[in-house]
């Protein structure tokens, strides 16, 4: 009988934190809009979506075992999986399991929503379920999908499905809202896959630190990292979002030094490291932020 704490490394439980960073901004804009919340409904939202991020990374570890990508990818905290199943490869199929239970947890959640609101909640369900089945043995050989699938994700299914889920309606604030966590996660995705280059290739990947190469890549990351924030600033300026949301912009003090540094080393992977790290620490910290900002506003 496997360990809990064995079963908890195909989750990538570190690596969990992001979701609740995600929901909390769905949440706050909801709030913002219907001026009222259910604290029942919220922590169903979140096992939803704590259920779709285990899933994804459950069933990715599992691919990535089975195809051998995991015996040539030289791990760093902050990519190359949790090393769970090269080391005991006798949990292949528990991660594999993992993967599908929280599958159907997610979608159980997700019939009761949509079955108290509506159509447009199915529609954010069925695209979130097909890009956590089609990720890894798909969408990781599109570069242009690879770019734009985890913000995706975690940014509009995630933000614009919690806040559907909790009674709010579709609105440009949570459309503007959501575009945060989209370029965030994107860069995040896009940056840890720099340390994989060479074992993702060997089995097939083709991402665009592959396809362009990590110099041109950094030129993305900092693209994104731009427009992330400058959603906000727009958004504001705009009419679209509260002011006091310009809270997000308290992380954006990080972004000259990661941006230079992310460019400076997109080749040199040990000094690249700690802009990995910052890079973590902005998709944490800015969607919380920007989440208070709404909920001041109310």
């Amino acid at each position: 009988m496997p360990s809990l704490k064995s079963l908890l490394g195909p989750m990538r439980v570190p690596f969990l934190l992001l979701t609740p960073a995600c929901v909390a901004l769905g949440v706050a804009t909801a709030y913002w809009q219907t001026g009222h919340l259910s604290g029942g409904q919220v922590v169903l939202v979140l096992i939803a979506a704590l259920a779709a991020h285990i899933a994804v990374n459950a069933l990715n570890e599992y691919v990535d075992y089975k195809t051998g990508l995991d015996l040539r990818t030289q791990r760093t905290p902050f990519s190359g999986g949790s090393g769970t199943l090269p080391q005991q490869p006798n949990l292949a199929p528990a991660a594999l399991r993992i993967g599908l239970i929280s599958l159907a947890v997610l979608s159980l959640i997700g019939v009761y929503f949509v079955a108290l609101r509506g159509w447009q909640l199915a529609l954010i369900g069925v695209l979130g379920v097909l890009v956590i089945v089609t990720y890894t043995p798909l969408i990781t050989r599109v570069p242009a999908l690879c770019l734009i699938a985890p913000g995706l994700g975690f940014g509009p299914l995630m933000v614009i499905g919690t806040h559907l889920a909790l009674g709010g309606s579709l609105s440009a604030a949570v459309v503007v809202a959501s575009l945060v966590p989209f370029f965030l996660v994107n860069n995040l995705l896009l940056l840890n896959q720099f340390p994989d280059v060479e074992a993702d290739r060997s089995v097939g990947r083709h991402h665009y630190p592959i396809a362009l190469g990590r110099r041109r890549s950094a030129v993305i990351y900092a693209l994104f990292l731009g427009l992330a924030y400058l959603a906000v600033v727009a958004g504001v300026v705009g009419g679209v979002l509260p002011a006091t949301s310009l809270l997000g912009l308290l992380a954006a003090v990080l972004l000259p030094p990661v941006i230079r540094g992310v460019l400076r080393y997109a080749d040199d992977l040990p000094h690249l490291m700690p802009y990995l790290g910052l890079n973590v620490l902005l998709n944490l910290v800015t969607p919380v932020l920007v989440a208070l900002g709404f909920f001041l506003a109310v």
